[in-house]
C-alpha cells in the first residue's frame, strides 16, 4: 500500500509517506506555529518531493492527544481522503508512540501530558510472534497509578512522550525498577511510526473517511467547564 500518514496529536506536526513497506519521506515541524498553519503545507511539500502521486490510504494518529490538534488532523484527513477517494486507517496514538521502540526487550510506557494532574498512557511490549502486545490499556491515568503498576511488574521499562518532560523527577523518584527515559530523537510522536503501524494493520483496518472519529478519551476543557456551569 501507498500510505500517507498524518500525526497532529502533540506539539509536532508530522507527515510521512510509506510505499511498498518503506518510508519514502518524513517531514516534522515544531516551530511554535499551530497545526492549522503548518500541517497542510508540510504535507503538500512532502508529496511534491516524492512525486505527487496520491496515496491509496491515509493513516492518521487517532488520539488521545491535543483536542485541537486531533480535530485539525481529522478535518484535513477527511478532506484529502474525499478528494483522493482514499480510505483511512485510524492509529492509536499511544501504540504508534510505542513503535518508536519496536523490538525493545522490556516494557514500553508512552505518557502524554493530559493536564489536570493526569497523563494519557499505557504499557506495552513487543513479542516476536504477536508484535505489539498491550499490557495495560491506553487511557487517562494519574501518573502514580502507572508507576505503581510498573513497579509491580518489576521489569525494565522505557518511558517516552511529552509527559516525561513534565514528570521526569517524579519518575526518577518513585520508580523502583530499572528504567530509562527516551532521548529527544525517540521521545515524541512520529508520522513514520503511524505509517508503519498502519502498514502492518493492513487493508482490513481501512475504514471510510466519513466513519473516522478521533479518540479523545475524555472531555475537552471547554466541555468540562460548560458541564460544571450547567451543574
Amino acid at each position: 500500500m501507498r500510505i500517507l500518514a498524518i500525526e497532529s496529536s502533540g506539539r509536532c506536526a508530522s507527515a510521512a509517506l510509506l510505499s511498498d513497506g518503506l518510508i519514502k519521506a518524513e517531514y516534522t515541524l515544531d516551530t511554535g506555529l499551530t497545526h492549522s498553519e503548518t500541517l497542510l503545507p508540510l504535507t503538500d511539500k512532502l508529496l511534491t518531493a516524492v512525486g505527487g502521486e496520491a496515496p491509496e490510504v491515509i493513516a492518521v494518529s487517532a488520539g488521545p492527544g491535543s483536542f485541537t490538534g486531533l480535530r485539525i488532523g481529522a478535518a484535513m484527513v477527511k478532506g484529502l481522503a474525499d478528494g483522493w477517494k482514499a480510505g483511512v486507517i485510524p492509529v492509536p496514538t499511544l501504540e504508534a508512540l510505542a513503535y518508536r521502540y519496536y523490538g525493545y526487550e522490556g516494557l514500553i510506557c508512552p505518557i502524554m501530558d493530559a493536564r489536570r494532574g493526569q497523563v494519557y498512557g499505557g504499557v506495552y511490549r513487543f513479542d516476536e510472534e504477536k508484535g505489539l502486545v498491550c499490557v495495560k490499556d491506553g487511557g487517562a491515568y494519574e501518573l502514580r497509578e502507572l508507576i505503581n503498576f510498573i513497579n509491580g511488574l518489576g521489569e525494565k521499562t522505557v518511558f517516552l512522550g511529552d509527559g516525561t518532560d513534565r514528570y521526569k523527577e517524579l519518575l526518577q523518584e518513585e520508580l523502583k525498577i530499572r528504567c530509562e527515559i527516551a532521548p529527544a530523537h525517540k521521545r515524541y510522536q512520529s508520522a513514520a511510526c503511524v505509517a508503519v503501524y498502519a502498514d502492518e494493520a493492513g487493508e482490513k483496518a481501512v475504514i471510510p473517511a466519513t466513519a473516522f472519529v478521533p479518540e479523545y478519551m475524555r472531555q475537552s476543557q471547554a466541555e468540562r467547564e460548560r458541564a460544571e456551569k450547567n451543574g
